[in-house]
């Protein structure tokens, strides 16, 4: 048995429409006035928009008339001149045609955004041969985000174009699948060190025996895929031999989270989304982390400890490279989830496999050679601007917390690029 749909409202292409528009200052009441103006005529409703942008009101009815055109046209004038507003009546034939293929989401965040940098981005999807259906602002601080709603897109080829556009305009953007790919559940898994927090944690622990510029400088090195993960990290964590185990309490206290860290994972969790975290740093501390944000999953390298001091050495296998994206794969999996249900956050070298694997890899502020590779980058300071891409706006993230009451505090307004 197959599903049929009949609309009997679109029995032909040539049927009689009415396309009837107003503009103005937006206030309450206007829809209901000039709907109800347009009912007892028999009028049937094949399509209704609405947009408000900086207090200004464009509504656009389609009708299928009947035989009372004049009629219709005559009320709406009523209606219209009742309210203040401009209005325009087109006669035509036929509903919109259907929605062309290749949907997708082009997310542009600036800080600034400038009118210039916009207009590369229009130009370039237009030269690409997609529509703009649909404009919309995500956020108006600490970044301005704008999403465009596209079709006629080719994904991956679009992404590549409008990465020019990025570099050139100092702008970030990201291109995602729309549609129903853009909803639903999701797995969002992040780095740690100089992600989720703002330090490297191996580099706290140094300063505890005074070598904290060598591992910071040999930690730099690792990050821009100069070294050899594992072989840098053993290398680093020998240095660390001796250290009474207390300082793992020290570095607890000392680790601040990137701004807008928890906003990000309190808004992923309403949304029923999985968050985990993997990270090259160590389970000591990132565990802890996980338990006080009530983040789902945690992987990270364990440091060996006897008689109440730090070995120099890590236990079993150590989460490399490699390692982050095989425990991206494991989350997935566990919560039953496609890869491409998944979002990957990481700012270093060793963040590619994961990054690359993931449905989204979203390369914050991060080294030269990941920003490179990355599918998108975020170079503002706030965690919480990946919820843009997602299509999730400012507005929003506002007003679940205050339906709950978490306490909101602005982030202060960048001045620049960061």
């Amino acid at each position: 048995m197959t599903d049929a749909h009949t609309d009997a409202s679109t029995d032909g292409p040539d049927f009689h429409t009415l396309s009837v528009t107003v503009t103005g200052d937006d206030r309450p009441g206007v829809t209901g006035t000039l709907l109800g103006a347009l009912s007892g005529f028999g009028a049937e409703v094949l399509d209704i928009q609405q947009v408000a942008v900086q207090g200004h009101l464009t509504l656009t009815v389609l009708l299928r008339p009947g035989d009372q055109v004049e009629q219709l046209r005559d009320a709406a004038a009523v209606a219209a001149h009742r309210l203040g507003v401009t209005l325009t009546v087109v006669e035509g034939s036929g509903d919109n045609a259907r929605s062309r293929q290749g949907r997708a989401a082009v997310v542009v965040l600036g800080a600034p955004l400038r009118a210039s940098a916009v207009s590369k981005v229009t130009s370039r999807i237009a030269e690409h041969g997609a529509n703009i259906d649909r404009i919309r602002r995500l956020s108006r601080y600490p970044v301005t985000t704008v999403e465009f709603d596209i079709s006629g897109a080719d994904v991956p080829s679009l992404r590549t174009e409008l990465a020019l556009v990025s570099t050139t305009e100092g702008i970030d953007i990201a291109v995602a699948p729309g549609g129903l790919a853009r909803r639903g559940r999701r797995l969002v898994v992040l780095d740690v060190d100089s992600t989720l927090i703002q330090q490297e944690v191996i580099e706290l622990l140094a300063a505890h025996c005074g070598r904290e510029a060598e591992v910071a400088e040999v930690t730099a090195r690792a990050m821009a895929g100069e070294l050899d993960f594992e072989e840098s990290l053993r290398a680093r964590v020998a240095t660390l031999a001796g250290l009474p185990a207390s300082v793992l309490d020290d570095v607890r206290e000392a680790v601040q989270l990137t701004p807008g860290a928890r906003t990000l994972v309190r808004t992923l969790k309403r949304l029923g989304f999985t968050v985990g975290l993997v990270s090259g740093g160590f389970i000591e501390i990132v565990g802890r982390l996980a338990e006080d944000l009530g983040i789902d999953h945690a992987r990270a390298n364990r440091l060996e400890i006897e008689d109440g001091h730090l070995t120099g050495r890590v236990v079993g296998a150590v989460v490399d490279r490699a390692g982050k994206a095989q425990a991206l794969r494991e989350f997935a999996e566990r919560e039953g989830l496609p890869l491409s249900r998944t979002v990957a956050i990481g700012d270093g070298a060793n963040d590619l496999d994961m990054l690359d694997l993931a449905g989204l890899g979203v390369a914050f502020n991060a080294k030269p050679i990941v920003q490179e590779q990355a599918q998108t980058s975020v170079n503002v300071p706030y965690l919480d601007s990946v919820l843009y891409l997602l299509g999730i706006s400012r507005d929003e993230i506002e007003q679940a917390d205050l339906d709950d009451g978490t306490p909101t505090q602005a982030p202060p307004v960048p001045h620049g690029r960061h």
